[in-house]
């Protein structure tokens, strides 16, 4: 008899249950809608950043390798604080130390 059960499939599935499916189906799409966010949050800071090395670029000529590294180490506030100050600023060394 053991043997028999073992080989029987599950056939219930924990969607169809009435207590365990609506539960499941709310955890699953908060936690998508958690992850867009994420990924939303996410493309913005590199694509703020990303215009901030262009700008640089542009103002200063090609970003030398120390400041290519500063840059993708650099937090969210340090990089809009950074793109803020980037017209004031007098030289690309300022610009990027002076980030707190």
């Amino acid at each position: 008899m053991r043997a028999e059960v073992k080989k029987m499939p599950i056939l219930d599935d924990i969607m169809d249950h009435e207590v365990l499916g609506p539960l499941t189906r709310r955890s699953l799409e908060r936690g998508r809608q958690e992850g867009l966010e994420v990924g939303r949050q996410e493309g913005r800071f590199l694509g703020e950043r990303d215009i901030l090395q262009r700008l640089i670029a542009k103002r200063f000529g090609a970003v030398p390798v120390w400041a290519q590294e500063r840059l993708s180490h650099m937090t969210v506030a340090e990089t809009e604080e950074a793109a803020l100050r980037l017209l004031d600023d007098v030289s690309l060394e300022e610009l990027l130390g002076q980030i707190h």
